[in-house]
């Protein structure tokens, strides 16, 4: 037990009781001590502190209990000296476990818990120590650190936490502590740092990681670290440095990488260390580094002191620049480097080589004649890279394949070698890494290695990148809908990367309702719409999803529907007793309706003298008779419904008697108009022709003939004389348009049929020209006899023309035919 020191016990300050066998601490005996700063009980046999032991009023600013047999602290039992205690030790004990705010000591500001057996540490732990600055948790097997267990000491400034177990490195346990500037991690089992994990330590300037398990420094690794100035990574297995791992530590002056396996990084990466611009020292042994790139220094301007010790150089002509920089930034004495090759120069420091014995007379180091291709997968597939070197060495060859920086340990890879055709001295070895069923993991750049005595060699990093193929996740479906409603189509697929998904329309782009703005994608709906569809709309729509693996595609119908209506009304018709009548009922719809036609509202009794055109849209009455007359009826219908038009058809005895005695005066002025009329144009065309006759019989005097051809007698018709003799029957065809109101007929050689509009056909003998009135066509058909003379006329007229005044003369004849017809009526 503590000891008493009668009167003096109040007056001291410091009491050093170490190395004794003290078990317990009695408050009795301490409240003796009522100016004590320093109590010292270290190497002692005390197994516990209990609540009261510490009496309040006690001044205790440093106590000691290190090197005891201390297991469990309970809370509360330094609750008493929490107006002056500063220092804390209590390492070399046998604490398992720290409850949550054990210590309520606000002016603490160094606590030492080093070598007992904690192995994890809650957060809230040290909730309460507002003011520490120092914590060391050396030496315990902690090999988890939840989140927030620093919670709570926002002034600490430096953490040792070496000789644990920890593998990680995370912002969770970081939290809070913003004031850090040392944080000792050495000698744990650190093999990851988590992205961001330095977001909460700003200020640190010192970061010891030297002897743990890191094999690999990605980008972020190191990122909020600008104020770091010193970072120990010695003896860890680093032989991955990711491209701007060190950006950001812009204040770095010390950067320690002994032992580590970055030899690929130095031999084969040009600005391995870009972004340190204040790097002042760089240590490199035991890297094993056979070879320096030459820009693998580019960026270290502040570099004043470079150390390494490098056995094995291969000194090539590859190498004649490193002795002159290295001796140039004032490195030669830190740097121990010696050949290995060519043997002329075995065991020679570099620096005393001369600068002409750096040659390439041979190349034992491996040299890439065949580079891995990049390449593009489809998810699931097999793929594989080939790497090829050559080397005039028969030192024993290692392949090794790389993913960025990082060397694939389980990879599958198929070696094989064969001595070169043309030189026998030289052999040539193939590497093949083979990636079965790749995944969105496997991407990456991949890298082969391939290494002898002599050195390393690497290749071009060849990019893999994975593809799904498009797949519909949202397929277009028929769809039926009527005129005037709003057309919704689906689609959307999925694919890496994401396809481009475009609509075409019966194989085109050109969209009717594209054109008239009402046409609408959705993308974020995988919608595409048409507004107030018309007809013109109706089609099948193909929705395609695109990217670089491929494209799929998808069809979808859309039919849109139309009640039947008329496209010109029907009107009622007048005609005379034995001439022709044409009905006509041009009808639309979606789908395109089926007419009927009905006389008094029964079905039509069709004889010979009923015509219809394809689709019964016109109906042709010849030889009209009285029975005729009556209402008729075009009933229209498809699936929507049945539309109905109706036209009444008057018969009268003849046409003179359809006249009134009253009208006769004018009908009279009327017809002799029409006769001057005729034969103002009949006498312009005799003219004409004339004229043409004449133009073409003082050619004919002028030019000279001499041909075998037979000559077509004058009073024969060129056309005629085509078709065999006079008296063979002609074909003539009569148009029948609903707008026009005058329209003649027109020879047409057998055998051939204008398509340009519909025509009725009849023998030459019947042909005359037909009127139309109004819009529903009535065609009258009288009689002209057959008579040679007519013949004769034609042939007489035309025997010097050419087709063109054939053509002429016909048109005349016509029209003197109508104008007598026409006369007759009057």
């Amino acid at each position: 037990m503590i000891p008493e020191l009668g009167a003096a016990s109040a007056h001291l300050i410091s009491l050093y009781l170490h190395h004794n066998k003290i078990r317990s601490i009695e408050a009795n005996h301490l409240k003796l001590y009522k100016s004590l700063e320093t109590l010292d009980l270290t190497n002692n046999e005390i197994t516990e502190i209990r609540n009261n032991c510490f009496t309040q009023g006690l001044k205790i600013k440093d106590l000691y209990l290190g090197n005891n047999r201390l297991s469990t602290l309970e809370l509360g039992t330094f609750d008493n000296l929490s107006d002056s205690l500063q220092i804390l030790r209590l390492s070399k004990n046998r604490i398992a476990h720290l409850p949550a705010k054990a210590f309520k000591l606000p002016h603490l500001i160094q606590l030492e818990l080093n070598r007992n057996r904690i192995r994890l540490i809650d957060g809230l732990t040290f909730h309460g120590l507002d003011s520490l600055e120092v914590l060391k948790l050396q030496r315990n097997n902690i090999s988890k650190l939840m989140d927030g267990a620093f919670w709570g000491v926002a002034r600490m400034q430096v953490l040792h936490l070496d000789n644990n177990n920890l593998n990680e490195v995370t912002s969770g346990w970081l939290y809070g502590l913003s004031s850090l500037q040392q944080l000792f991690l050495s000698y744990n089992s650190v093999s990851r740092i988590n992205p961001n994990a330095w977001g909460f330590c700003q200020k640190l300037t010192e970061l010891n990681l030297s002897y743990n398990n890191l094999m690999r420094l990605d980008e972020g690794s190191l990122a909020g670290l600008s104020g770091l100035q010193i970072l120990r990574l010695s003896h860890n297995t680093i032989s991955h440095v990711a491209e701007g791992a060190f950006k950001g530590l812009k204040n770095l002056r010390t950067l320690e990488l002994d032992n580590n396996e970055i030899s690929g990084i130095i031999e084969d990466t040009n600005g391995a260390f870009a972004g340190l611009d204040s790097l002042s020292k760089l240590t490199l042994f035991g890297n094993e580094i056979k070879s320096v790139a030459k820009k693998a220094f580019i960026g270290l301007e502040a570099l004043e002191h470079l150390s390494g010790c490098y056995d094995s150089f291969l000194c090539d002509c590859q190498l004649k620049w490193l002795p002159h920089w290295l001796s140039g930034r004032g490195f030669q004495a830190s740097v121990d480097a010696t050949c290995a090759h060519p043997e002329s120069l075995k065991s020679k420091s570099i620096f005393s080589v001369p600068a002409e014995s750096f040659v390439c007379d041979d190349f034992p180091k491996p040299q890439i004649i065949v580079q891995p291709a990049t390449t593009m997968a489809v998810l699931g597939k097999d793929i594989r890279f080939i790497c090829s070197a050559a080397s005039s060495s028969d030192s024993p060859m290692t392949f090794a394949w790389k993913k960025g920086h990082e060397i694939l340990h389980d990879a599958e890879i198929e070696n094989f070698a064969h001595v070169r055709a043309k030189d026998g001295e030289v052999m040539e070895y193939t590497t093949i890494l083979h990636l079965r069923a790749v995944q969105f993991t496997d991407e990456g750049r991949y890298q082969c290695m391939i290494t002898n005595n002599f050195g390393s060699t690497y290749s071009t990093r060849a990019k893999l990148t994975v593809n799904v193929l498009p797949s519909f996740v949202k397929i277009p479906r028929d769809l039926t809908i009527r005129t005037g409603a709003n057309a919704r189509l689906e689609c959307a697929a999925t694919g890496h990367p994401a396809p481009q998904i475009a609509w075409q329309k019966d194989g085109g782009t050109d969209f009717p309702a594209a054109r008239e703005r009402r046409m609408h994608v959705m993308p974020e709906d995988d919608v595409f719409f048409i507004v107030d569809v018309k007809t013109e709309d109706m089609g099948v729509y193909s929705c395609t999803a695109q990217n670089i693996a491929g494209t799929i595609s998808a069809n979808a119908s859309l039919t849109v529907l139309e009640t039947p209506s008329l496209v010109y009304p029907l009107e009622d018709q007048t005609v005379a007793i034995g001439e022709t009548v044409a009905l006509q009922c041009m009808a639309s719809g979606s789908p395109s309706p089926r007419i009927t036609w009905l006389k008094s509202d029964e079905p039509l009794v069709v004889t010979e003298r009923h015509h219809f055109t394809p689709g019964n849209q016109l109906l042709i009455i010849r030889n009209v008779v009285s029975n005729d007359g009556g209402k008729y009826t075009c009933e229209m219908s498809n699936t929507l419904g049945t539309e109905r038009a109706y036209s009444h058809l008057n018969i009268i005895q003849s046409a003179s008697c359809a006249m009134g005695h009253g009208k006769k005066d004018g009908t009279m002025t009327v017809g002799i108009v029409i006769i001057a009329v005729v034969c103002s144009i009949v006498v312009t065309s005799l003219v004409w022709v004339c004229i043409i006759y004449q133009t073409r019989k003082k050619s004919e005097e002028y030019s000279v003939t001499n041909t075998d051809e037979t000559i077509v007698p004058p009073d024969v018709p060129s056309y005629l004389s085509s078709q065999g003799t006079l008296s063979e029957r002609q074909e003539a065809c009569v148009k029948v348009d609903s707008v026009s109101n005058l329209q003649l007929a027109v020879t047409i050689p057998n055998g051939h049929m204008e398509r340009n509009g519909m025509y009725a056909c009849y023998p030459w003998k019947a042909i005359q020209p037909i009127v139309s009135l109004g819009r529903s066509n009535l065609v009258l058909f009288p009689t002209f006899p057959q008579t040679s003379a007519n013949y004769s006329f034609l042939g007489i007229l035309s025997g010097s023309v050419d087709i063109f005044s054939e053509k002429l003369l016909l048109w005349i004849f016509l029209v003197l035919q109508f104008s007598v017809k026409r006369l007759h009526f009057i």
